[in-house]
Parts: C-alpha cells; sequence; structure tokens
C-alpha cells in the first residue's frame, strides 16, 4: 500500500523540471556542435504529414508563425513527455523500494533514453516514407540522445528524494496483522528546488531558441554590398514619371535587400552546411556521376542575372516574394559534364534540410537556370542556401530548392516534398500585380522606408500620394499595368519602368490620388507579353498559387 498525497503532482512537476533541463543542454549541443534537438525533429515529421491545403490555411492565419507556433508546440509536447515518464519512474521507485541514487539514475536513464530513441526512430521512418530522404542517421539518434538524457537522469535521481517504509495495525479488533506501507512526502523545499531548476533552464532554452531561429541577421542587415553599379543600362536613366521623390524608396529596393529577402521552408530552424565536408552528388540516368565541392563549383564558368522569386502560398498583395541579383554556374554545364543519358524525364534535387523536389528536364537546361551560390554580391546566407540553392527562372520558389546535397536524374515525373501535399508540380507563375503604395498590404514589408516622403514638399508635385507598385509575370514578362481608381468602373493605364531582366517583376506608377474625393477604391490589373491579361477570378494560393486583382480602399 502507498501513502501519495501530493506525489503525483510532484513527480509530474519533477519530469517537467529535468526535461526542461535536458532539454536546455540539447539545444546548447545544437548550437554550437550540432545534432538532433528532437522537437525539430518532431516539427518536420508534422509538416511532411500535414495536407498542403491544411498548410496553407495555417500560413493565410498566421503567416511564417504557422511553423514555428509548431515547432514550439513541440517543445511542450515534449515537455508533458517528461512529465508522464516522471509519474511512471516516481511509481517505479516507490512499488521496488528504490531508494539508491545510483539505481534510480540508471532506471530514469534507461526508460526516457529508450522511449525517445524509439520515438525518434519512428519520425525518421515516417519522414524517410513521406520524401524518399534520410537526413538524420539512426546511429546518430542513439549517439546525439545520450548525453541529454544522463542530465535527466542525473536530475531526476538527485531530486527525487527517498521514501521511506513503516509498519502499520490493522483494526484492533481483527487478528493481528502487519502490513508494510511506502510514505512519500514531498515539501515546500523540494518544489522550491524545481523552481531554481526550472529558472535556470528556461532562460538557456530562450536563448538557444534565439540563436537557432535567426542566425546571421545582424550580420546580414550589416553587410549590404551596392550593387547599384551593376544595374542593367536600361535601369540606370530613370524616366520623368518615376522622378518624383515619394517613389525614391519603391526604387531603391526594386532589388530586394538580402536581410529583407523572404524565407519559406520546411523547417524553422536555418541549416548551418559546413563547406568544407560538402559535397554535391549528381547521380541517376548519368553516364558519369559527379561529386563537386564548392570550391570545384565556384571554379566553373560562371554567369550574374536578375530573377525575381515568389512563394505559391504567397496571397494577393502578400510579401512573399523579392528580386535579387543571383551568381552561379549553368545546371546544364553541370549536367553536361555527367552526360546525360537518354530518356531522363526530371531533375530531381535532395537538399540538407530534408525537403526535394523536381524539375522537367527541359527547365533544367535553360541558360537561366543556375546553381546560384551568391545573392547580391556576396556569398549566400545561410538563411538563403548556402552554399548552394537553384535558380529556375518561371516557376514558383518551392521549385527552387536551397542546401542542395544531391541531384538525381530520373525517367518518370517526379512529385517532390511539397507536391506529394498536393501542391502544383506544373508550378508556374500566375501572373499579378500590386499595390505599394498608398495602403499597407504586406508587399511593403519588401520595401524600405517608404512613408519617409510621403510629406515632402516637392515643387512640382506639393504633397500629393502617388499611386504605385510592382507586377511579375514570370518568364512571361509584363506588358501592360492598369489602373482603377472607381472600383474598376474606369481604367488608366500605367507607366511601367524597364525590368532589371525578363525574369524580374517591374514597377509601375499612374499619377496621384484623386483630389477631393473622401472614399475611392484602388484596383491593379497586369497584362503579360502573350497578351494575356491576369485573371480576375479570386483563389487562394492552395495549390496552384492565388489568382485575383489586388484592390485597396482608402
Amino acid at each position: 500500500m502507498i501513502e501519495r498525497s501530493n506525489s503525483i503532482l510532484f513527480s509530474f512537476a519533477l519530469g517537467i523540471v529535468a526535461g526542461l533541463v535536458s532539454i536546455a543542454v540539447s539545444i546548447m549541443i545544437k548550437v554550437f556542435v550540432g545534432g538532433l534537438f528532437l522537437p525539430e525533429l518532431a516539427s518536420q515529421t508534422l509538416f511532411s504529414l500535414t495536407p498542403g491545403e491544411f498548410e496553407s490555411q495555417a500560413i493565410d492565419t498566421l503567416g511564417p508563425l504557422a511553423k514555428y507556433s509548431a515547432f514550439i508546440g513541440s517543445i511542450l509536447v515534449t515537455i508533458i513527455i517528461f512529465g508522464l515518464i516522471g509519474i511512471f519512474l516516481i511509481k517505479l521507485y516507490n512499488k521496488l523500494r528504490w531508494n539508491s541514487y545510483i539505481v534510480k539514475f540508471i532506471s530514469s536513464f534507461a526508460l526516457t533514453y529508450g522511449v525517445l530513441v524509439i520515438i525518434s526512430i519512428m519520425m525518421v521512418i515516417m519522414i524517410h516514407v513521406r520524401s524518399g530522404s534520410q537526413t538524420i542517421s539512426i546511429q546518430h539518434i542513439i549517439l546525439s540522445l545520450i548525453p541529454t538524457q544522463i542530465v535527466f537522469g542525473l536530475i531526476f535521481s538527485l531530486f527525487s528524494g527517498k521514501t521511506k517504509t513503516k509498519d502499520k495495525l490493522q483494526d484492533p479488533y481483527q487478528p493481528v496483522v502487519r502490513e508494510n506501507i511506502t510514505v512519500v512526502n514531498y515539501n515546500r523545499r523540494e518544489f522550491i528546488r524545481l523552481i531554481i531548476a526550472s529558472a535556470v533552464s528556461i532562460p538557456i532554452i530562450y536563448f538557444g531558441l534565439n540563436r537557432l531561429f535567426s542566425p546571421q541577421e545582424l550580420e546580414q542587415q550589416q553587410i549590404q554590398p551596392d550593387i547599384s553599379n551593376l544595374l542593367p543600362p536600361q535601369s540606370r536613366s530613370i524616366s520623368p514619371d518615376f522622378k518624383d521623390p515619394t517613389l525614391a524608396p519603391l526604387l531603391a529596393s526594386e532589388i530586394t535587400p538580402t536581410y529583407l529577402f523572404y524565407r519559406i521552408d520546411i523547417n524553422p530552424i536555418i541549416p548551418e552546411v559546413d563547406v568544407n565536408s560538402w559535397n554535391l552528388l549528381i547521380k541517376g540516368m548519368v553516364d558519369t556521376p559527379l561529386k563537386l565541392s564548392y570550391e570545384e563549383i565556384k571554379s566553373m564558368s560562371a554567369i550574374e542575372e536578375f530573377v525575381t522569386l515568389e512563394c505559391i502560398s504567397n496571397k494577393i498583395g502578400g510579401d512573399l516574394i523579392g528580386t535579387a541579383l543571383w551568381k552561379g554556374v549553368r545546371l546544364k554545364d553541370i549536367l553536361e559534364k555527367a552526360k546525360i543519358l537518354p530518356g531522363v524525364q526530371y531533375i530531381v534535387f535532395r537538399c540538407s534540410d530534408g525537403y526535394d523536389v523536381g524539375i522537367p528536364l527541359n527547365k533544367g537546361l535553360m541558360n537561366e537556370t543556375i546553381l546560384a551560390y551568391e545573392m547580391n554580391l556576396a556569398p549566400l546566407t545561410s538563411k538563403h542556401g548556402f552554399p548552394v540553392r537553384a535558380i529556375v527562372p518561371g516557376l514558383y520558389g518551392m521549385m527552387n530548392p536551397k542546401w542542395i546535397t544531391e541531384i538525381e536524374l530520373v525517367d518518370k515525373v517526379y512529385e517532390g516534398y511539397w507536391q506529394r501535399n498536393g501542391w502544383s508540380n506544373i508550378a508556374e507563375y500566375n501572373t499579378g500585380s500590386s499595390i505599394v503604395i498608398p495602403g499597407q498590404a504586406p508587399i511593403r514589408n519588401r520595401f524600405r522606408n517608404l512613408d519617409e516622403n510621403l510629406t515632402t514638399n516637392s515643387p512640382s508635385f506639393s504633397n500629393r500620394v502617388p499611386i504605385a507598385g510592382i507586377a511579375f509575370g514570370g518568364d512571361k514578362g509584363i506588358s501592360k499595368v492598369e489602373v482603377s481608381t472607381d472600383g474598376g468602373k474606369s481604367w488608366k493605364t500605367a507607366k511601367i519602368k524597364e525590368p532589371l531582366s525578363r525574369y524580374t517583376w517591374v514597377l509601375w506608377t499612374t499619377g496621384f490620388i484623386p483630389e477631393k474625393v473622401e472614399n475611392y477604391k484602388i484596383i491593379v490589373r497586369a497584362t503579360d507579353k502573350n497578351g494575356k491579361v491576369q485573371s480576375s477570378e479570386l483563389n487562394k494560393p492552395f495549390p496552384d498559387g492565388a489568382t485575383g486583382y489586388h484592390t485597396i480602399s482608402v
């Protein structure tokens, strides 16, 4: 028989606290050495199993917070698992009357280690079945969990206290029978010790998560090479239509600064790739498989090109879009070295974060499809795919993978990570346009200091606010942009600035907000160079990308 009073509450709290300390150690190992961080693996598993439509709705509702919410949720679930293990361990100690710290340590370590190894292996198997890739080996799991669970065992065994056994007489009117009773009393001192341990571990976890979520952020903001001298000739001269001072910030961010460039991938933690041990493997239907180092790729003939990337989950007027100057090696040059065999249909990319995607062979053989290692005159940051990423003009961002480790040529249509979740495998850009000035559309996040000159006294234009924005048609280009300031009753053709290349967005402007009008609705639509006007039908991003006119009411 066991007298438990507050033992269940204490054992659950003890399991949580020991788990917090274990997570704190795990996250420090992840930050400074690299290795398995269980909540990261759990969130990767959740992402891989989430249907695309649900994922799209989550992004639509929460934006970038969607995957961070899943990651934090994985941490909370992991902590609860530790708490439940704590209840089981205390019951086990009491039942077997274990008081030895060594015995308690061995049992708590063995149990938690075994449970977490099994859970981790199951998650890796699910990811492998879903994506066909395995970024974490079983051996890596077995070794990575040893130090963290040693810490759990030490904390749990030291804080669990001792059980005391006494005899208790039965009813005096009954035959005398003695019975062993295990008394477990946890007082205020034990709970204070748990609070202190939590107070130490929680800031460490916070610091570690902050380091994992935002590496190189300050460095990216401080190091911004001047690329204005590399602008193509048609972009250096500014037409009178764009000389109003209020449009200066729009022009200044026609090339998106690296630190403002959007980021969407399957993992909230940015992969840190060791370039010294990294190699790019070319395999599959090739006559000569290749294994290229970073320096070997950089030594090959390279090209520079301006290309706009847009995420397929971008909303109308959304900010998941940006333009950069990319430098890299033509993919077709590498494939020619490997000698493509007849019958190839798709080029498959596999990445260090477990992501995979395939593009048609003809897209990979375009002169403009490159394996980029520089962005805006600087090496790729970890955030944007260091050491190598693909740039495939004309296809949504998910077809431009980052952190590439392997390229395989196959003889069938290949469905990648997001395609297995229901997203389009064609992924050609829908023509679209957005109003950047005026209003507060999310697209404004890609431009610096937009409101800085709105009150500037211009001799020519006084304090009038211009109407301006961007339009993008992928590899189809933009031939015309039209704007309505009366809700679509009439349309005015906007002035278009020459694009940086045939694969970038264009900037447009069309005069100023009408005077003496209190309420108005501005609508924009674009026409590509094939003569096709963007669709007016309002569709959400899933599964083929958003369509519809961008409208603001003021």
